[in-house]
């Protein structure tokens, strides 16, 4: 018998697949034609044993690192029979380690052991589903659309699906099958919705055990993010720490005990996914006091939570970490130099221009209003413009940075500060010794008087033989000059050099 529908050749299989509907019910008796069709195909069964969700939990701990992981402690009570049986360990993490697993009883630790650890993460979806039934009886169904009845079903067993399904419909072999939807009896077998965590336990105890399982899951991540708003003198700022927390780990961890690691966390190397996510800035927030307690740990900072949180999937949340309204500020104006200036002889023309870096300058202290450790993280800073209005004026990364340090914030390059560079003498006095003259014109065009740190990276062994200002050997390799320049004025640092290598 010839079996005909409408529209047969459709679309991909993708667009097949968009309107899968799982229904339950009695597995269909395969008739002699399935079981020709694919020899040997067994029919799903799905795993036996105890099952334990979300609502068996009575504690959960997380401690997030900022390197992308998570440390999860998941405790459960539950009721285990005993003897040797198999547990379903469910709602855990997508991007769990399973390799770092690991199970316990704190009700009796001695007596509950582990034979065998499965994870489970061939998780369900259309493709999915048809792959797992190759071989087996689908019921395939067609909504009518000439006013007959609702629904046209017809048994088919699926040969296979590579890129399209292959069916076998009575005698004959088809493909190009177009349904609405499909259905099928049960769950394969090792097909879950979430991903899954199976063991082999042995119990030689109560029935009663509080079980802790505790891994390592990335896709958790977190971060510290301040906000720095200058006064309009540039002599002040408030500062607010907040941390930022990302949760793309697919499962969320409510009422939680939240602590957070900050350092840099050696680890051997392996390939993990990431995933983007956007995260929403706030420009200023009114911070409540600091609600983390902080203590050293080993060679890391432990920041825990004073109250629990919940952290859902796919969420970016902020707390506040540390606030101080009155840290002393310095804005520094900072020219940086090239070391190739000192090496070749420069071409005639136009002078080169180098940008004048603004920083603002502060120092993490108990006199700042701070003194405690600061997480690595981005500085957004804002100032207030004449009408009392916040603009963003620039943003840097800091490196974690102990107390009783002091930290340098970039903000960009200065419009009002121009500096222009000429090179005004080169003499080879030897095969390696140079002799060079430099003359630097800066002009400020600000109601303002400053001062512009010259930094010339000369290399090689290094003399100053003349300067017009005062200089000060910053590092082994570099010179450092003091320029004061008036307001709406001009001033010249002219020097000459005299470098081997």
């Amino acid at each position: 018998m010839r079996m005909k529908w409408n529209g047969r050749i459709a679309a991909a299989a993708a667009a097949v697949l968009a309107a899968v509907v799982l229904a339950g019910g009695a597995a269909l008796a395969q008739q002699p034609e399935a079981r020709e069709a694919v020899q040997g195909a067994q029919p799903a069964r799905a795993v036996e044993g105890l099952a334990t969700t979300l609502n068996d939990q009575v504690d959960l701990a997380l401690t997030v690192y900022n390197s992308d992981l998570a440390l999860v402690r998941d405790v459960r009570q539950l009721s285990l029979p005993g003897g040797t049986f198999p547990l379903q360990f469910m709602d855990v993490a997508g991007s769990i380690n399973p390799a770092t697993v690991h199970l316990r009883s704190l009700t009796e630790p001695s007596r509950l052991s582990v034979l065998e650890q499965n994870y489970e993460y061939d998780l369900l979806d259309p493709n999915k589903l048809l792959q797992k039934y190759v071989g087996r009886r689908v019921t395939l169904v067609r909504r009518r659309q000439d006013g007959g009845a609702p629904e046209q079903e017809i048994q088919a067993v699926l040969l296979a699906f590579n890129n399209e399904p292959v069916w076998r419909i009575g005698q004959e072999i088809v493909t190009g099958l177009r349904a609405d939807y499909y259905r099928f009896p049960e769950m394969p077998e090792n097909l879950h919705s979430h991903p899954t965590l199976i063991w082999t336990l042995q119990n030689a105890g109560a029935q009663k055990h509080q079980v802790e399982a505790s891994y390592l899951a990335g896709n958790l991540s977190w971060r510290a993010d301040y906000v720095l708003t200058v006064g309009r003198d540039d002599r002040s700022a408030d500062l607010a720490g907040w941390v930022t927390l990302q949760n793309s780990s697919g499962t969320s961890f409510r009422n939680a005990r939240l602590q957070l690691i900050a350092g840099e966390l050696h680890r051997v190397a392996e390939r993990m996914m990431r995933q983007a996510a956007d995260v929403e800035e706030r420009l200023v927030m009114a911070a409540p006091p600091p609600q983390f307690e902080r203590e050293a740990f080993s060679e890391y900072h432990l920041y825990t939570l004073s109250r629990r949180t919940s952290v859902l999937d796919k969420e970016t949340k902020q707390i506040s970490l540390l606030t101080s309204p009155s840290v002393p500020v310095q804005k520094v104006y900072r020219v940086d130099g090239q070391t190739f200036y000192f090496r070749d002889e420069q071409q005639a023309g136009a002078p080169i221009k180098d940008a004048v870096k603004v920083f603002y300058r502060f120092r993490n202290d108990e006199a700042a209003g701070l003194g405690m450790p600061m997480p690595a993280g981005i500085v957004r800073v804002y100032q207030a413009d004449q009408k009392g209005g916040l603009q963003f004026a620039g943003e840097d990364r800091i490196a974690h940075t102990p107390k009783d340090e002091t930290l340098d914030i970039n903000t960009g390059n200065a419009f009002d500060i121009v500096c222009e560079r000429r090179q005004t003498d080169y003499r080879r006095v030897s095969s390696n010794t140079v002799e060079t003259g430099f003359e630097l014109t800066i002009r400020n065009h600000k109601e303002t008087a400053i001062s512009v740190d010259v930094y010339e990276p000369i290399g090689g062994d290094w003399q100053i033989l003349n300067s017009t200002h005062k200089w000060a050997k910053a590092s082994a390799f570099a010179a450092r000059f003091d320029v004061p320049v008036p307001a709406g004025g001009t001033a010249k640092l002219v020097y000459h050099v005299r470098t081997r290598w």
